[in-house]
């Protein structure tokens, strides 16, 4: 069985790597890792993600930034987003929400809501 692309976009490295691990050691996933948003487009393009799992506070570029640019972008359209972050008001869930994400997850999360949430949109996917 192919193994599933997830691209994680978090600022913060002992969460990515904690990430990375978990879903790897599942040998479900092949886990890519970035730290900022400057090349999210092209990164997307080059990985060709079946899941991104992207946080909203980051540094330059934010994760509703990052969704917008997604949603222009012919490929990034239909890679399913989960939003892992520290924002827990309702007001955040929704903006994220209106602008296509799958999930929301709030940290600290537990790793079986995220192999869960990974599952799911991996499964539901959009058609290329």
């Amino acid at each position: 069985m192919e193994k599933k692309r997830i691209l994680v976009l978090d600022d913060e490295v002992n969460i990515t790597s904690m990430i990375k691990t978990r879903l790897e050691y599942t040998g479900e996933y092949e886990v890519r890792t970035l730290s900022d948003a400057k090349n999210i487009v092209l990164e997307v393009r080059a990985f060709k993600p079946d899941c991104i799992l992207l946080d909203l506070l980051m540094p330059e570029i934010g994760g509703i930034e990052v969704c917008q640019m997604l949603n222009n972008d012919p490929l990034g359209i239909t890679i399913p987003i989960i939003v892992i972050s520290a924002l827990d008001k309702n007001v955040d869930k929704i903006k994220a929400y209106k602008l296509g994400v799958v999930d929301y997850l709030t940290k600290p999360f537990e790793a079986n809501a995220l192999l869960y949430a990974v599952s799911k949109a991996v499964k539901f996917r959009h058609p290329k």
